[in-house]
């Protein structure tokens, strides 16, 4: 999970001591602590928390651990929820603009848009309740005048899936000078998605049954 931090500011996706991560364990959940650099945070900093909203130890859990426990809690397709207020996604939300299919990668986020949650102060109980509804169906989102969150089964699955959606949200910001792009229609994104999980799933994709894919030589 430390290393997971770092590379979040790393890679340009966090600034500071902006963001959070959470990973499930047995007893409940780690989170990030609150207000501390991520250079300085070592493992035993991490914060042992409770779906009753309690925690162990002497630092305090981020300010956001509220969506964090409840999306823990509803996704149990997931075991991290990773949130950062990265540039290019960041300046969609703060104009509340959902990602559209313009670009077939927006499927990573496991539907046809990467919707953008109504905007709640931060920390509040309110606005766990927006991420929840924005996450329906989806991996990640962004949250209103505030950052994205995106989420994987392991720290490195959600790291990768917030760079991917800046990379889409950088995009989609500069198809925009250009006038609103063409979006790609629902039945495509359908075929786009089984694609991406049938690669997840270490087949190829070979929709048409043409049987024309690569394989190992005999």
């Amino acid at each position: 999970m430390v290393a997971t931090c770092r590379r979040m500011n790393e890679t340009g996706i966090n600034q500071g001591t902006a963001g959070n991560l959470s990973v499930r364990n047995p007893k409940g959940f780690l989170i990030t602590p609150t207000s501390l650099p991520y250079d300085r945070m070592q493992p035993d900093n991490l914060v042992q928390m409770y779906f009753d909203g309690s925690f162990e130890g002497e630092l305090r859990p981020s300010s956001e651990w509220r969506f964090h426990r409840d999306i823990l809690q509803k996704r149990t397709d997931i075991d991290c929820v990773l949130h950062c207020h990265s540039v290019y996604a960041t300046t969609l939300a703060v104009h509340h603009k959902t990602i559209p299919s313009f670009h077939y990668m927006t499927g990573v986020a496991g539907g046809t848009t990467i919707r953008c949650a109504r905007y709640a102060t931060f920390g509040t109980q309110a606005l766990s309740d927006a991420a929840l509804e924005a996450l329906e169906g989806r991996l990640a989102c962004l949250l209103g005048q505030h950052g994205q969150i995106s989420l994987g089964k392991t720290p490195a699955k959600a790291l990768a899936l917030a760079v991917e959606v800046e990379t889409l949200s950088r995009l989609y910001v500069q198809a925009l000078t250009l006038g609103e792009p063409p979006i790609l229609s629902d039945e495509e994104m359908a075929r786009v998605i089984t694609q991406m999980k049938n690669m997840s799933y270490g087949q190829a994709p070979d929709l048409e049954g043409v049987n024309d894919t690569a394989r190992k030589r005999a």
